[in-house]
């Protein structure tokens, strides 16, 4: 028998024999329910002989057949009855299974949300995204269509919405993202050493989008590539030529247990989100002694520098008020190194033992107890298991696990990771031509940083526009990432590099070496890049960004 378990305490599975009911009782299972109806098929047995074969085994079994492709709202129904009053655990059957999984989701649908019912399905093994308009509102019929849509109104999604009306001013966009406020996200380090302030950091969304395009202010519950179709959650549809998806990446912060009740208090912050960010700089500030812990976790996660830019920024300020001494700095990392870029790690070794900072490799935070001040790690054997670690904490800056948002992993543009399964080069969708991905959301090995984004956004506008037939060329992405680490006050090891870690400099070394601490890039960081950021990148500015294009 292959069964699929859509919830803890129900299944679903192919036609099942009479001979399977002592071995379906063994594993619990207190309920049958036969969706499919007799004489389908030449080997099937009637439900009257698994009807028996259940009761020597006292389990009940229930019939509700439907047929192949034809199951009704009346039948959901029939079923929703069936989920609520049956004992537990409860299995249905079909001759494939999928007529009871598709019972179970509209069903399900009054109390689940689309997300969460397709994201059951996908654990299962069971592909639930033909019904995404029936589970979102059976009744809703409200359309609309643009040539281009861009889900995710972050830096790139803006960026790539400018990019595209810088070449073709005319064009049908629609970008969707339900949020009110657009964050700089690589301002949220600086407002956690007390060098921006944080309402600099954050605009209204409809300030900073392009004024000729539409603003569908919404949440996205699912894709159907097929039909060149976005569902919105209560089942509006937008339709497309061409989809461009970058919605950011999801923040875990549950699954670090007891995390999320400690948040801004008793001394947890992160610089991961804009209103703990000024709690970072008021713990940094208040600290006279103790212990600093700061954490990073598995990748990818949004700019791998971050953790340490806060960690460097706080040690710097403890040495310039005198207080360093008295205060025992530890970070702890999922990884392996310290950077993923070779090059750059001796320039940072040299302000980690500077900074008198204990390195601690492959552990990985997986508990906190703010109340009682203590930090749980787990850390891999080299024989197999885990084993955790305690320690104690005064301040504990955390960085969270992330993933693709939940809408994006259980679609059918994800991987078997969750990621947005595109080509590294031209970013177009492996699987569907007519949509692309760029940002942190897709599966590309590089750095996850703002400054990847506004290297990716030209490409991908250059080639949504080839897709289009209104121009020509393949402009292709090299992997480029940089990551400005911030090490002390006025000095920055500037990382930028391709794909498989090769470095790319954008200033020659006499300029700015990147390998060595810079007051150049510092300035850079604090005085350029934001107006770059607000005035150039997301306005459809392309400096030092334009993409090569091959015939």
């Amino acid at each position: 028998m292959e069964l699929k378990k859509l919830t803890d305490t129900f299944a679903v599975s192919p036609q099942i024999r009479p001979a399977d009911l002592a071995a379906l009782r063994e594993m619990g299972f207190r309920a049958l329910i036969c969706n499919r109806p007799d004489g389908e098929g030449a080997d099937q047995p009637t439900f009257v002989e698994i009807e028996q074969a259940a009761q020597q085994h006292g389990i009940e079994a229930h019939y509700l057949p439907v047929e192949s492709g034809k199951v009704s709202d009346q039948d959901a129904e029939r079923f929703r009855d069936y989920l609520e009053t049956l004992p537990r655990p409860l299995l249905a059957f079909c001759r494939s299974g999928m007529r009871s999984a598709t019972l179970w989701a509209l069903a399900s649908a009054p109390k689940m949300s689309l997300v969460d019912i397709l994201a059951a399905g996908k654990r299962a093994g069971v592909d639930l995204s033909g019904l995404a308009r029936r589970i979102g509102s059976p009744h809703a019929s409200s359309e609309e269509q643009h040539d281009v849509v861009i889900v995710g109104a972050g830096a790139a999604g803006v960026a790539t919405a400018s990019s595209l009306l810088a070449r073709a001013p005319n064009l049908d966009i629609a970008i969707i993202d339900p949020a009110d406020v657009h964050y700089y996200q690589p301002g949220l380090t600086m407002v956690g050493a007390g060098i921006f302030r944080p309402e600099t950091t954050a605009r209204p969304m409809g300030s900073v989008l392009p004024r000729n395009v539409r603003w569908i202010k919404a949440a996205v519950a699912a894709f159907e590539p097929a039909a060149n179709t976005v569902i919105l959650e209560g089942c509006r549809v937008v339709k497309y030529r061409q989809l461009v998806v970058c919605p950011g990446l999801k923040l875990d912060w549950n699954a670090i247990e007891g995390l999320p009740q400690t948040l801004g208090r008793n001394g947890v912050t992160s610089n991961y989100r804009y209103d703990l960010a000024p709690y970072t700089w008021e713990l940094v500030q208040g600290l006279r002694g103790g212990r600093a812990v700061f954490t990073q976790p598995t990748m990818p996660i949004k700019c791998a520098g971050a953790p340490q830019k806060a960690m460097y920024l706080s040690s710097d300020h403890w040495r310039r008020t005198g207080r360093l001494d008295q205060i025992d700095v530890e970070f702890y990392n999922a990884g392996a190194a310290l950077f993923g870029v070779a090059d750059y790690v001796p320039a940072l070794m040299k302000y980690v033992e500077s900074y008198g900072i204990n390195l601690n490799f492959g552990f990985n935070l997986s508990a906190v107890d703010g109340e009682a001040r203590k930090a749980t790690f787990t850390r891999a054997l080299p024989g197999g298991g885990t084993e955790t670690f305690e320690t104690g904490f005064d301040m504990l800056h955390v960085v969270p696990p992330q993933k693709a948002p939940d809408f994006i992993r259980v679609s059918p543009l994800a991987d078997a990771g969750g990621w947005i399964d595109v080509d590294q080069t031209s970013l177009r969708h492996k699987a569907h031509e007519n949509v692309f991905g760029l940002g942190d959301v897709t599966n590309t090995p590089n750095a996850k940083t703002a400054a990847a984004a506004r290297k990716q956004a030209p490409v991908v506008a250059h080639n949504v526009l080839a897709a289009l037939g209104m121009t020509r060329g393949a402009a292709g992405y090299d992997g480029y990432g940089s990551c400005p680490l911030t090490v002390e006050r006025g000095k920055i090891v500037l990382a930028e590099f391709l794909y498989g870690g090769k470095l790319a400099p954008t200033f020659p070394a006499w300029l700015i070496d990147g390998r060595k601490p810079s007051g150049l890039a510092w300035l850079l960081k604090e005085r350029i890049l934001p107006p770059f950021y607000w005035r150039g990148m997301l306005k459809g500015h392309e400096w030092f960004v334009q993409p090569q294009v091959a015939d």
